[in-house]
């Protein structure tokens, strides 16, 4: 496979990920200001744009975190600006893709404008939500599982890893309390797996040891850093040691077993630390499949990656 299109290809992965979780985050956040009566707005504002490595000033009202994460097309940051990244990449990389997730891609990004107009941001975020779960759908039911499979896939598991942690990072948002584990895990769309797995009623190390470890639910973090480290393997067999696919192998294999061999009760006295870490582990993997397979020329850049 030529590197611009494996490259165009990891980054539809991300995009479509992260304009998903971005939608995620928003709602749960929107909620704390509405439901929290001494909530610090500003600070809030202000922490949450921090976490997604946003910058801002000391007063950022509602409506400046809606247009930097939610609406603005010219802001990287934004739904509006991935999902239109992640449409571009799917444009460069038409051969490819089924017509189907092209398709999906394109209407998407022709109805954004719309879309994201309307003046209750829970329809939009529901709607991105919606959008996002069509085209995973649709690469799921008309995409051979061939490295054009194993790039999307890759993409898609570390941009989740990364965006679940910093949801997971909100328990912490200054001024705020920050939202309860049974909203993290509704938000995450977890909580009816969670009951069915636990078989109780939520608890702070319960929860939080579901996001972080479980190993059959498909949006903790430990499963999609497995997931990685399982995929980059089949688009590269007979890894010789300290290649750069092994390194970035390495550092998410690192982070994950640094969240399985840790009591739950050490990670969530050191959350946002802990988190951080694994920020950086899927930085450093990126960087390395990066300079192992796509043009060094047309690398896409990110900057909430600079963790």
């Amino acid at each position: 496979m030529l590197s611009r299109i494996a490259e165009s290809l990891f980054w539809i992965g991300r995009y479509v990920e992260r304009a998903d979780n971005t939608a995620r985050l928003l709602d749960v956040h929107l909620n704390v200001l509405l439901e929290d009566p001494w909530v610090d707005e500003p600070a809030a504002n202000a922490s949450l744009l921090a976490v997604m490595h946003v910058k801002a000033g000391s007063r950022v009202s509602r409506e400046e975190v809606l247009s930097a994460l939610g609406t603005d097309p010219k802001l990287a940051s934004s739904i509006t600006g991935t999902m239109g990244a992640a449409r571009d990449n799917a444009r460069r990389a038409r051969e490819v893709i089924s017509t189907e997730v092209w398709e999906s891609l394109n209407t998407t990004y022709m109805q954004l404008g719309s879309r994201s107009r309307t003046p209750r941001p829970h329809d939009f975020f529901l709607w991105v939500r919606e959008r996002a779960a069509v085209v995973w759908g649709l690469h799921s039911a008309t995409t051979s599982r061939d490295d054009a499979w194993h790039f999307m896939e890759v993409g898609r598991s570390l941009e989740r890893a990364d965006m679940i942690a910093r949801m997971l990072m909100m328990r912490s948002l200054e001024g705020t309390t920050g939202p309860n584990w049974t909203t993290l895990l509704r938000s995450c769309s977890a909580h009816e797996a969670y009951l069915r797995t636990v078989r109780s009623l939520v608890t702070e190390e319960r929860a939080a040891e579901f996001l972080l470890i479980d190993r059959l639910f498909p949006r903790s973090i430990a499963y999609n850093l497995d997931k990685v480290e399982t995929t980059l393997a089949l688009i590269e067999p007979g890894l010789a040691r300290n290649s750069l696919t092994d390194q970035a192998r390495l550092a998410l294999g690192r982070a994950r077993t640094n969240l399985e061999y840790q009591s739950i009760e050490d990670i969530l006295g050191d959350l946002p630390v802990q988190m951080q870490h694994v920020q950086r582990a899927c930085a450093t993997a990126s960087d390395l499949i990066r300079d192992r397979f796509f043009l060094p020329a047309s690398s896409v850049l990110w900057s909430q990656e600079a963790v």
